[in-house]
């Protein structure tokens, strides 16, 4: 068959725990003798899946079942590109893993190349179809047009990840506080800017930055403006139980204009366009950056990085300045459900085993593997919980980094454990997190929709180009080559006679049939 491409707190979620008596005790062979599965896996940090992972050696001790690397595509590292060759060449493995295929597989999974798993859940995975008894409206968000779920997700775990952090002795210095609103952040940054906190006698302060520009982007909030409806960068929103697109809002038009504004006064990094991702260690190493809106855990652990080299430093997390309207909000929120994780083949001859084998990494014993790692190993049980070794979490190495080698926290198909994080984010960020807990500050998020064919190719004819004109337009307004004010009727304008309003159509029929909206 060939186919072819159609263009928290810790406690707060690990406590919605429902695991299903499913295993003999100790026991999880699914067969008696060693079965061969062959995988694709493609995802960010690995091109292919490696037997050798200790996990997955201890997989194939407690289940019998042996997974084989096939993945296509290990010369690129675009999931996507590698998902398009694997289908065009029409020979998949058994299991189909990868990171953001979630739209290929829902694609291609009526169309005959991937196994609908109601059926398989409902007879032989007791504890995925727990889990998702749980939280129907995930099933809703990962299942295609035809009412069927064709991949197991990733599904992570916590409610907070970014989050404001500020220089605390820069501010001490200055005889400053925290700012509470959109105005005292302005004075925050004009004063990091002009009253040299640093000390150097130099105007060389970054005021605000960011690893990714999107972080800048997202600051519209301020001026009641949206940048996503989910975790990932420019998504649709809901709104009013509709679907739009955030970058033809007002809030958005009125935000992005006063960016703009604080670009030009050198309030945003100069270069938040091209510093990249190591923007935050050469700027808080060099003494330099003030403000940022980053990932809790690993901001936070600049504090013991930097006290011995910079006297005093303090960085700290700190609620988001209330908006214009008073309100305030953080818009990144931790997703419940990506678009990655693993699929069964039509080709596979072993359906039945490989649906117990996923739903071996939603019993207690296989959750705490592929979150933790090999027990004994990596952690160790204290009190009924998984603590990580000490040369784990004192490593100079991220300990996520140590994880993903081993095989574990790999974006396949299973439950991701918070307790894994929480034991690495350092006191100021669990303080942090925990202030923000006290605040209502998330807001819902926009979890996908399945198109069927029709709806998919009149996305794939417009929204392309259309995103990317947004983009262009809204890097040029930030770097001053246009005004937003100025242009925004022209602008909506050409993103209508590209096409918007038939993708927001196509949108939000999907979404009615998907969530009853």
């Amino acid at each position: 068959m060939r186919f072819t491409r159609f263009t928290a707190l810790a406690l707060a979620t690990s406590a919605l725990t429902t695991v299903a008596p499913a295993w003999a005790e100790d026991d999880y062979k699914i067969v008696d003798k060693p079965l061969e599965l062959t995988i694709h896996m493609h995802w960010d940090r690995a091109r292919g899946y490696d037997e050798d992972y200790p996990v997955e050696q201890a997989a194939r001790e407690l289940t019998n079942i042996h997974l084989i690397d096939k993945t296509v595509g290990k010369n690129t590292t675009e999931s996507g590109e590698a998902m398009n060759l694997l289908l065009a060449s029409g020979n998949l493995p058994d299991i189909v893993g990868a990171q953001r295929f979630k739209q290929a597989v829902n694609e291609f999974g009526p169309q005959g190349a991937f196994v609908p798993l109601n059926d398989l859940i409902e007879e032989h995975a007791p504890n995925i179809k727990a889990f998702f008894d749980e939280r129907p409206e995930l099933q809703a968000s990962i299942s295609a047009y035809d009412g069927n779920m064709y991949y197991i997700p990733y599904l992570p775990d916590g409610k907070y990840g970014r989050a404001f952090f500020i220089r605390q002795d820069w501010l001490d210095k200055l005889g400053l506080d925290r700012p509470q609103n959109v105005d005292e952040l302005y004075e925050v940054l004009v004063a990091f800017r002009d009253q040299d906190p640093n000390g150097n006698g130099t105007k060389d302060e970054v005021p605000f930055f960011a690893r990714d520009w999107e972080e800048m982007i997202r600051m519209v909030t301020l001026w009641d403006g949206r940048s996503s409806g989910s975790d990932t960068a420019h998504d649709f929103m809901v709104a009013d139980n509709q679907i739009v697109h955030p970058y033809t809002q007002e809030g958005y038009r009125t935000g992005l204009a006063n960016l703009a504004k604080w670009y030009a006064e050198g309030l945003v990094d100069a270069e938040i366009f091209t510093r990249g991702t190591s923007a935050r260690e050469y700027l808080l190493s060099e003494d330099l950056g003030g403000l940022t809106h980053d990932w809790f855990a690993s901001t936070s652990g600049y504090n013991a990085a930097l006290s011995d080299e910079i006297d005093g430093f303090n960085f700290v997390p700190f609620l988001p300045p209330a908006s214009v309207s008073g309100v305030r909000m953080e818009e990144h929120r931790r997703i419940p459900v990506k678009p990655d994780g693993w699929a069964i083949s039509t080709s596979n001859k072993h359906q039945v085993e490989t649906i117990k084998y996923f739903d071996f990494w939603f019993t207690e014993k296989g959750r705490l593997l592929s979150n933790f790692g090999v027990e004994g190993e990596t952690w160790d049980m204290v009190d009924g919980e998984p603590v990580f070794k000490p040369e784990v979490l004192n490593s100079d190495r991220p300990v996520n980094s140590q994880l993903w080698e081993l095989g574990a926290q790999i974006k396949k198909g299973y439950w991701q454990d918070y307790r894994y994080e929480w034991q690495w984010t350092a006191q100021a960020a669990r303080d942090g997190i925990e202030l923000y807990d006290t605040h209502d500050l998330l807001v819902d998020q926009f979890l996908g929709v399945a198109f069927n064919k029709d709806e998919q190719a009149v996305y794939d004819k417009y929204w392309p180009s259309i995103e990317q004109y947004m983009l262009e337009r809204q890097q040029a307004w930030v770097l001053g080559t246009g005004d937003i004010e100025a242009d925004w009727d022209a602008y909506i304008a050409t993103v209508n006679k590209m096409g918007y309003d038939q993708v927001i159509e196509v949108m939000n029929a999907a979404y009615t049939r998907q969530y009853g909206g």
